[in-house]
């Protein structure tokens, strides 16, 4: 495989060496719902190299350095830490949606609002007595009840989402040129009745990043994102920054390629079960303190001991959030054995890189005191590596949903 490793601006979009001298230490990785990233080292004399726009090639929070491989982009981001160690300059590349962790939302963002409207009788019965003052004759109106408060406008989960990163993007030194799909999720953020608003407010200083991974995990959704050259020819090209929104879940099911011992499975890490992890019950515990915490316990009764997993979620008030979070716990210790990881090599059942996170496999493989297993697992990441293989970090696919 050709692989170089290519210097952008992040601000501009320039790119300012097309093939860094980069020297990897821990591979390219994609992570679904999470940043991925790369990290290697370079020569003390590259990092003090000085581009064209009189700004070094490489510095924190301005460069990125992407992988391409045979063409194609297959990972890295933003550098995000450099440091010297051994005679040579570390460089740390963390994908772009590591971006928003640690940055403040200083807008508004409210969905399901519980709106109280202003009552039109207000004032006219001073003296309480239920009826409409100096009405003729006295006491002949009575006063109306004021009208019921309501649930005010929801807002769907991906604009949620997209507001955040407008709102990122919006400053001139923010401008990562990522563009997010645009259809809907077809969940609205708050309960409809307005008892359970959604509420992203400047005043509670929340970290954008956060916000971001509680939307997606309380509402069961994936994003991944994705860097690719444009379709201009030549050295006139640029990489475009996407990210994809997937619901419930990105990928698909992958009947066309096979994993499989004794073909392109060159290594399989020790196959697991849930052991003490194990919980055929769950008790979720909301937001609040003391006896007026909201609470749920849900149980998968399955002839097996019961088995209790308590678990804190302060983001979920309702119901069905607490419910959500609660199947989600269920699915995933529940589950029988499983590969958590693969390593593969490039084989024409499974070309290196022609899957992508999210995407299920069937797995087969050898497993020891156990025999041959046929499992669908769904790719949580994976690590390309230069040396032509990959490695596949797994969950059972039916351990979540």
């Amino acid at each position: 495989m050709g692989w170089r490793f290519i210097a952008l601006r992040v601000l501009t979009g320039q790119i300012l060496d097309w093939d860094v001298p980069f020297t990897l230490t821990s591979a390219p990785v994609r992570q679904l719902s999470g940043p991925g990233g790369m990290t290697g080292h370079i020569e003390p004399e590259y990092a003090r190299l000085i581009a064209a726009d009189g700004q070094p090639v490489l510095q924190e929070w301005d460069t990125a350095v992407f992988a391409e491989v045979d063409g194609q982009i297959r990972g890295g981001g933003l550098v995000v830490r450099t440091r010297p160690e051994n005679g040579q300059w570390v460089v740390e590349c963390a994908g772009y949606t590591s971006y928003p962790h640690g940055l403040p939302f200083e807008g508004l963002l409210q969905s399901g609002m519980l709106i109280t409207p202003p009552d039109p009788n207000a004032g006219l019965d001073k003296n309480h007595d239920g009826y409409i003052d100096f009405t003729d004759p006295p006491r002949s109106v009575q006063v109306p009840p004021p009208p019921p408060p309501y649930g005010g406008p929801r807002i769907d989960a991906y604009d949620a989402v997209r507001q955040i990163w407008d709102h990122l993007q919006s400053y001139d030194n923010a401008r990562l040129d990522l563009v997010l799909d645009q259809h809907k999720a077809d969940i609205l953020l708050g309960a409809e009745d307005g008892s359970d608003p959604y509420e992203l407010a400047w005043w509670d200083t929340p970290d954008c990043g956060n916000a971001i991974d509680t939307i997606a995990l309380q509402h069961e959704f994936d994003y991944l994102e994705e860097h690719s050259w444009s379709t201009t020819t030549g050295n006139d090209r640029t990489i475009v920054h996407r990210l994809r929104l997937g619901t419930p879940r990105l990928g698909r099911k992958r009947t066309d390629l096979r994993f499989a011992d004794g073909e392109n499975i060159s290594a399989t890490a020790t196959p697991r079960a849930m052991g003490e992890d194990f919980a055929n019950e769950v008790l979720v515990l909301g937001r609040g303190e003391g006896a007026t915490m909201p609470r749920l316990q849900l149980a998968r009764p399955d002839g097996r001991l019961r088995r209790v997993h308590v678990v804190a979620d302060k983001a979920a008030t309702s119901e069905a959030a607490l419910r959500a979070r609660g199947n989600r716990e269920l699915q995933s210790r529940t589950q029988a054995l499983y590969i958590p990881m693969l390593e593969i090599r490039d084989h024409p059942n499974a070309p290196l890189g022609s899957w992508s996170p999210g995407d299920d496999i069937l797995v087969q493989a050898h497993v020891p005191w156990v025999g041959d297993i046929q499992v669908w697992h769904r790719i949580i990441s994976d690590e390309l590596r230069p040396d032509g293989t990959a490695v596949l970090t797994l969950k059972r696919s039916d351990a979540m949903g």
